[in-house]
């Protein structure tokens, strides 16, 4: 084995732990150091290699690549989200022009393969479709473009055309790959395919969303491994397309809902003639004295986040919430829904940056047979998570999804600006319901006259 083929296996063997740390947070530090140490030995086995003997445009690169990439690592973890889909939409591009710049290269030199050929469409396609995938959620999470799903009649057909004629067009360039005017319209077809796709996908299924772009622009990276013969990039890309597409089979199986529904079902906006039922609701508010009173009051207490919580960046609020209840013997606990947020493990990173105590966050499934005895809920910024229109509506587009029970509670707390519908444009019903009390304004600032009410209490005593 050549130091290259070592230095390569020990950065897979690096990558396969990182992931595999990635699963707790007790060691999740630990596997961004190992990715990081996996990913600085493979660029140095790579520039180390016998073939590349040019360095002056990889230095070009890597210095705009630094330009470009240190702005973008500093964003708030609100952001987030958008700054995960632009980085996926980074990587389906370079997929898609080393294939580009492979295909010609090889035609140049007369080694294209009906293989070689068949690979590099493929990659093509998929890293196409990831770039304008990923920027399009990038715009729909930051609120660049519409939030909400757009559509328009046959969409679905025309998007599904849009992607066969692509393959068709790549089946073609395999059996005459001297036809290099098809490569052009294939990527064409793919671009447009991506922007396609995402566009009937509202707000509410954007978690969900990324998680298949990771997938696409793995398997588009094991792709350009294979163009490249980079066993390395093979390896890399094989975890980031396999964890991608497990991650998606989880959540969908957490909304209850079959992949092809979230890729073509147009969920984000409420149904037309949903809120002219005519029925006047009205709900109960409270003051931040109310809650105080009440969950210091209590013997249990359950804390459900929302990005409600992380747009006004409250996650420390809560922690100080917490420590002022638990010294007062109160039982605080952190439910977190798998596809709160806007991108998969937002809640837990917002808390742990908190530092909240990882064994108090719970899984939906672990909290809910508790509810009916829990005293206190307080609802930061959540909207479908805890929505009992999706045991009760067989109308409600979210209905038959799993959710977090806090409608069972003794008492509900919803911090929130306003009665708007959330980010997916459904109503919540727990607001109106008889148990809760809704508490008006941003999450932050009503979460600091809580725990300054109760600090009051506590210097009274």
């Amino acid at each position: 084995m050549t130091a290259v083929g070592a230095a390569y296996l020990v950065s897979a063997t690096l990558f396969i732990l990182a992931l595999r740390w990635m699963s707790t947070p007790e060691t999740a530090r630990r596997a961004v150091a190992s990715a990081v140490a996996a990913m600085v030995i493979a660029v140095a086995a790579t520039l180390a290699r016998p073939d590349v003997v040019e360095y002056q445009w990889i230095a070009i690169a890597a210095v705009l690549g630094t330009i470009v990439g240190v702005p973008l690592s500093r964003v708030p973890l609100t952001a987030v989200p958008e700054r995960t889909g632009l980085s996926q939409a980074f990587g389906g591009l370079a997929a898609a022009l080393v294939g580009t710049a492979k295909y010609y290269l090889w035609l140049e030199e007369g080694g294209l393969t009906p293989f070689r050929t068949g690979v590099i469409s493929l990659e093509v396609i998929l890293g196409c479709l990831t770039c304008t995938g990923g920027l399009m959620a990038a715009g729909k999470l930051a609120d660049w473009i519409p939030s909400k799903s757009i559509t328009y009649p046959f969409q679905n057909v025309v998007n599904l055309s849009l992607l066969g004629a692509a393959l068709l067009l790549g089946v073609y360039l395999v059996i005459n790959p001297a036809a290099s005017w098809a490569l052009p319209v294939i990527i064409a077809l793919a671009l447009a395919f991506g922007i396609a796709l995402l566009m009937p996908i509202g707000g509410a299924d954007m978690p969900t969303v990324i998680s298949f772009l990771n997938a696409y622009a793995g398997i588009s990276a094991v792709l350009m491994g294979i163009v490249l013969e980079n066993l390395l990039l093979i390896t890399a890309g094989a975890l980031d397309g396999a964890s991608g597409f497990i991650l998606s089979v989880v959540m969908c199986k957490a909304m209850n809902r079959p992949m092809t529904n979230v890729l073509f079902g147009a969920f984000g906006s409420a149904p037309a003639g949903a809120a002219a039922t005519g029925e006047v609701k009205v709900a109960q508010s409270a003051t931040a004295g109310d809650a105080a009173m009440l969950m210091s009051q209590a013997d249990r207490v359950v804390i459900v986040p929302g990005y409600g919580m992380a747009v006004a960046q409250a996650q420390h609020r809560a922690r100080e919430l917490y420590d002022q209840l638990t010294k007062r013997g109160v039982d605080v606990k952190f439910a977190v829904h798998p596809v709160a947020g806007r991108m998969p493990g937002h809640m837990n990173v917002l808390l742990a940056e908190a530092d909240i105590p990882y064994d108090r966050l719970v899984e939906m499934d672990d909290i809910n047979p508790d509810m009916p005895q829990v005293d206190v809920v307080l609802v930061i910024g959540a909207n479908d998570v805890v929505n009992p229109a999706a045991r009760t509506d067989t109308a409600s587009p979210i209905y038959g999804m799993p959710i977090i029970d806090a409608d069972k509670a003794r008492t509900v707390l919803c911090i929130k600006r306003s009665m708007n519908p959330g980010f997916s444009g459904i109503e919540n019903e727990l607001y109106y319901n008889a148990n809760t009390l809704m508490l008006f304004g941003d999450a932050k600032a009503m979460m600091g006259e809580i725990v300054k009410q109760l600090s009051g209490e506590a210097a009274a005593a």
